[in-house]
């Protein structure tokens, strides 16, 4: 992997930073994953429903991690070579099926089928939209991602905050509302294929790119490192996410909807932390951001299992802020390791991601079953040690 670049590539970027295409693919991204989250919020309504196990609940995550993940990098890899400007809309009917369909589930089976639905639409929308996101950068990459991932993130702290709101008083049925969401950001989407196309054409008549590489064997041990990382990130992020309303209702006797807002408000945390990683990340160094915000998050979720009500809400933001900012700066990071791969690169972790925390919730979901909810929590405490490893990334900084 040494040597230079000269591939035409159609990830190029436009020369300023096309913030109207940044915002329309955030939004794009909001609704995708607040209807995400949708499905997670609702776990306890679906435990009611079918007399679901904690087993059971880990499977239907795991279910919509799958198929998020295996296919991910496959379509990234495919759309490097053949970029598929019209693919996001496609895979955002997915999602607009596996919403509905989990509205109506009148089993168990069909709750899986949903969830793998869903987790199809993620594996199409997200490596062609973060390859949208870095073309629209004008190469700020880090506060391109960063602004593509705080919709995202926005849209998965809506998903408990609606469910409360909508769901939770009123039954499962009123989930198939927000199919209007899916067609809104079918509708969105398909004016970003426009402008994705166009870029596209004019990319194939543009100078050469020019991109030197670190030699293969590092960049192999480096990506390594980042999955690594990328698993102590969303496997601790899952034990939260997936859990955390049974957690709070067990120890502390809270309500449904009381622990739905206090799980809004930890993935409002998650929101808010996104966008400080990416434009940090192009200021003083990607390397240094992800270390801070993996290994610096460890006092507090060593805390988070001991504290009171009070103290579980503040220390569950501080670990939401801090341990959202390592993504984008990840992505990124890996990015840079292997020019020209885009869409393999994002596939790979955005799928992996997805994959540790299908897994992680499977995992997990045994654990509470078998011993208790706290424990859960005790042994995810020790997760964001793995953050020292990143001593040992290449700092790739361009000099």
């Amino acid at each position: 992997m040494t040597g230079v670049n000269t591939a035409l590539r159609p990830d190029l970027p436009v020369k300023r930073t096309a913030f109207g295409v940044l915002s329309a693919i955030s939004v794009a991204h909001l609704l995708n994953d607040m209807i995400q989250s949708l499905i997670l919020a609702i776990y306890p309504l679906l435990r009611e429903d079918f007399s679901l196990s904690f087993v059971q609940i880990g499977l239907i995550t795991l279910t919509y991690q799958l198929t998020a993940s295996l296919l991910q990098p496959l379509i990234g890899h495919f759309t490097d070579k053949h970029p598929q400007p019209w693919s996001l809309p496609v895979g955002m009917g997915f999602t607009l099926c596996g919403v509905i369909l989990m509205a109506l589930a009148s089993h168990y089976a069909m709750i899986l089928l949903a969830a793998a639905l869903v987790g199809t639409g993620s594996s199409v929308f997200h490596p062609e939209s973060s390859r949208v996101a870095r073309m629209a950068s004008g190469g700020r990459h880090g506060l391109a991602q960063s602004l593509f991932q705080v919709g995202g993130n926005l849209g998965s702290s809506f998903g408990p905050l609606l469910a409360a709101l909508i769901i939770a008083p009123y039954g499962r049925g009123n989930l198939a509302w927000f199919s209007l969401a899916a067609l809104l950001a079918i509708v969105v989407l398909l004016q970003i294929g426009r402008w994705y196309q166009t870029q596209h054409v004019t990319a194939k008549h543009r100078a050469p790119a020019v991109s030197h590489a670190l030699p293969r064997r590092q960049v192999v041990c480096a990506m390594t490192l980042l999955l690594v990382l990328v698993f102590s990130k969303y496997f601790y992020l899952t034990s939260l996410s997936s859990f955390y309303t049974f957690y709070l209702m067990h120890k502390f006797g809270l309500s449904v909807q009381n622990a739905q807002l206090h799980l809004f408000v930890f993935l409002f945390a998650v929101a808010a932390g996104t966008i400080i990683g990416g434009p940090v990340g192009d200021k003083i160094g990607r390397k240094r951001v992800i270390w801070v915000s993996i290994l610096g998050v460890a006092p507090f979720t060593l805390l988070l299992p001991y504290a009171n009500l009070w103290w579980t809400g503040v220390l569950s933001v501080v670990i939401g802020v801090v341990l959202a900012s390592a993504f984008s700066a990840i992505l990124v990071y890996a990015q840079e390791l292997m020019p020209g791969r885009i869409g393999l690169v994002s596939g790979l972790f955005f799928g992996f991601s997805f994959g540790m925390g299908g897994l992680g919730a499977a995992l997990l979901g045994i654990v509470a079953d078998r011993y208790s909810i706290e424990l859960v929590y005790q042994i995810c405490a020790y997760l964001p040690l793995l953050g020292i490893l990143a001593a040992f990334l290449p700092d790739n900084r361009h000099k």
